[in-house]
Formats: C-alpha cells, structure tokens, sequence
C-alpha cells in the first residue's frame, strides 16, 4: 500500500501534530489495539468503547502513531500524534482523500443478504481482467470501508466494496468516502426491521446507494425483486438487470438441482448463451452470481472471459458449505447469518438433495421487529412443507419455528428445543443417524458455529 507522510495525513484530516517528525510515513492503520501490527497509525475512535484506552497496549505491539482526540498523557516520545476534533471523521476523511488521488473505479456491493457472496463472486470473476482490491471479510460499515480504502495502491484499477447498513443514512455516508462507479442491488429483504417500520422504508434505506452512485455510473439491479426495480425507476443512470425473468442483461434459465453436484443452469449474457454448472445448492447463490456477472457485464468483460470462471467458483466457510462427516452424515454449514429469505432458500435448495433423514438445525433469526414471532411461525410451517423429518431450535423465538411445525403436520417427537448453541452442541450427537443430511443455520448472535465445530471434532471430518 502506498506510504503517506504524517504532516500530509494532518493536512487531510484537518488535524494538527502535537509530536513527530513530519517525515514520518505510514503504510499501515488501524482501530483495534488487539490487532496491531508493527509501525502502524492507530485511530482511537470513540464508539462503544474509547479507543484512547487502548492507545498503550497499541504503542506496545508497535503502532508508531495515532490520531486522537483528546488529551493522552504520556505518549511515546518517538510516536508520531495528530490531535484532531473527531477521530471518526478524520479517518474517512482520510479515505476519501486517498481515494481521490486514485483513479480506481468503485463497485459498491448493497442489499438484504448475499453481500459478501457477491462481492466474492465479482472480485472472483474480475480479477482475471483488472487489478483489483476488495473488501475484507464482512468490512462494509462506516469503520471498515474506509479501512479498506486506505489500502489503495496506484497498482489497483477496481475496489469492490460491501456497503451495509442497520438504519437510514449509513449507506449514504458510505458513498460519501467511496461514491460507486458501478452499484449493485442484490435484493431487498425483511433483515434489520428491528430499526425500521416496514420493507419499503429498508428499500428507501438501499436507495442511498444510487443516489450517491456517480453521474455517469451504472446500477446493477436485481429485475425479480419488486422493491428493487421501484426505488430505481426514476433513477436516471445506465441500468443493468439481473434475474430468472425476461428482459434481463444476465439471466439465468432452465434451472435445475444436480444434488450434490449443485445447479445447472442456461446463462444469458448479452446476446450470449451457455449451459453452466454453479458448485452451489440455493437460488440464493444462483442471484448472487448473476449480480457479480452484472457488475463484469457493466464493465464490458466478454462472454469468453466469464463463463470459464463460474465452474471455479466454491462456497466459502460457513455460508452453504458441504461437509462430509463419518457414517455417511453431510453437514451443510450455513451458520454465519440468517434471516427469512435466506432460510427459506436454504431450506427449499436443500429439500431435494438425497439422504435418508433431513435434520434443520435451526437458530433464532434476530432483529426482525414486531413481526419476528410470525417470521419464525412461518419458517417452521417452511421446514414442513420442504419435507424435512426434523427440527431442532435453537433460542427462545426458535419454539415458534416449531409451533409452526406442528401446526403443518409435523410430530412433536421430530422437534427439539434448546435454549442456546452450546446447550444443543451436548445434545445434537444423540439425534443423528447414519446417512442424514443436517443443516445448521442461524443468526449470528446465536453462535451455532459452535454446534459445526462440534459435529466437526467428533464425527471427525472426512
């Protein structure tokens, strides 16, 4: 990454140096003291913990500045400081800069779920053609994004970057540090309805990425999902369209389940065509794959250039990934998140796979709202319908999953119900059989990675 002076980070940030050679050059930042690497400029944000706290155990694994906001007493002589009003700020306003200084275009990846698939799908599918930098992980909030900009080099052409967001305004001011060139929709879901009144107001909340998108850009939508083509009506950019329907730029057609050998599908690119295999077993990964080939469609990468790359794609960990476990057991890890389209897609792509019993390991689906009762009502009645033999909850709103259950047909001696992960991951062992399928799936507050790693460490992993 490239090196930026300490008097030239002051000047960006609008702060002032309280100490340091003005020479003294950074390559690397940080937040978090607990990850500090040597010679690194630390930002003591004030969020639910005040970074200024921690300002001595960065110094001591090697941070050789920071920025801060308020008084610190005795700093290291060495250390080069910049005070500044906000740290916060200062360190996307730092972002912003640096970003300006490059002529790297932005793919700016939003929507209810699928975003870190995406996102991995895209750089995937790009990097063949362009240099490109992309979001770490899950960073995709106003701490993370500008993070990653700030591993800007001249080398890079792309940045594909997450922009998620909880509640009005988050993703407006994430536009603000990296406004997209290319913006992409991938749907609109009931996920975070704990801070808002209804769908149309988390549409209005993903809008803030087209209306922060360049004057010359292009939005990537999502044509199946209603709310998505409403909010980019009247949105006067070029638009490229995704989906299973007509009229698309990149469709998907004549879909068909392959077992465990995952989905077969005709891909319409352009005016291109192939039969394609995708290593993937839900619809969900299907959209999320035709969103990344509507971000290389945007940017003119032919049909020879993609379409050898999808059969490369493979799941990552703990969003969908088959794990073949003793007895003939297959675990198919989907314990990062959870809400109630991405269940029922999981649910639905995994109803027709073969085995002797289906077993739906299912944790509580978190910061629904008002509705969250109804949603895990008719996530049970969804586990019935798709012909599993068993549901075990896990969580205090899971025993309305199972209510659900019951009330469609299913036996009270096919559910269970525990109160947490670590609770289930002493009992699940009992209730497995040779040859069954499990799918282990839930928010990420109820930690069922736990019950993954157990069902990994004693049934040891094929």
């Amino acid at each position: 990454m490239s090196e930026l002076r300490l008097d030239r980070i002051a000047e960006k940030t609008k702060g002032k140096i309280i100490q340091g050679a003005p020479s003294l050059a950074f390559s690397k930042f940080n937040i978090d003291s607990r990850r500090t690497t040597e010679g690194e400029l630390f930002f003591a944000i004030k969020a639910r913990r005040n970074g200024h706290d921690f300002l001595t155990d960065a110094f001591k694994k090697g941070a050789a500045g920071a920025v801060i906001s308020q008084d610190v007493p005795s700093l290291p002589k060495e250390a080069g400081v910049i005070k500044v009003k906000n740290t916060l700020q200062a360190l996307q306003a730092l972002a912003r800069q640096v970003l300006r200084e490059h002529k790297t275009r932005v793919v700016g990846i939003t929507g209810s779920n699928g975003k870190t698939t995406t996102k991995e799908f895209a750089s995937s599918l790009l990097a063949h053609k362009f240099r490109l930098l992309k979001s770490e992980g899950n960073y995709n909030n106003h701490l993370g994004l500008p993070l990653t900009m700030l591993k800007l080099e001249k080398k890079y052409e792309i940045a594909v970057l997450e922009m998620g967001m909880s509640g009005p305004g988050e993703i407006r001011s994430l536009t603000r540090i990296a406004p997209p060139d290319i913006s992409v929709i991938v749907n609109i879901n009931p996920v975070h309805l704990k801070f808002f009144k209804s769908l149309e107001d988390i549409a209005l909340a993903k809008k803030e990425i087209l209306e922060g998108t360049k004057k010359r850009g292009t939005a990537v939508l999502n044509k199946d999902d209603p709310l998505v083509r409403k909010i980019a009506e009247n949105w006067e950019g070029r638009k490229v369209y995704f989906g299973l329907s007509s009229g698309c730029d990149v469709c998907a057609r004549n879909v068909e389940n392959k077992g465990f050998k995952g989905i077969a599908f005709k891909l319409f690119y352009g005016h291109r065509q192939e039969d394609m295999n995708f290593n993937f077993f839900y619809e969900s990964y299907l959209y999320n794959l035709l969103a990344a080939l509507g971000v290389a469609y945007a940017l003119s990468l032919s049909f020879e250039e993609i379409s050898t790359r999808i059969s490369e794609l493979k799941p990552f960990s703990m969003r969908g990934t088959l794990i073949n476990l003793e007895k003939d057991i297959k675990l198919i890890d989907d314990s990062y998140n959870s809400n109630p389209k991405a269940l029922e897609s999981a649910l639905k792509g995994l109803a027709s796979l073969p085995s002797k019993r289906k077993i739906a390991v299912l944790g509580d689906m978190l910061e629904l709202g008002e509705s969250e009762i109804e949603y895990h009502i008719q996530a049970g009645k969804q586990v019935v319908k798709g012909g599993w033999d068993m549901l075990v909850g896990i969580g205090p709103l899971s025993r309305h999953m199972i209510k659900g259950a019951l009330s469609s047909g299913m036996k009270r001696n096919q559910t269970y119900s525990y109160q947490s992960s670590r609770e289930a991951s002493d009992k699940i062992l009992t209730l497995l059989n040779e040859g069954d399928l499990v799918l282990v799936k839930g928010s990420r507050g109820m930690r069922t990675e736990e019950i993954v790693n157990t069902l990994k460490k004693v049934l040891k992993r094929k």
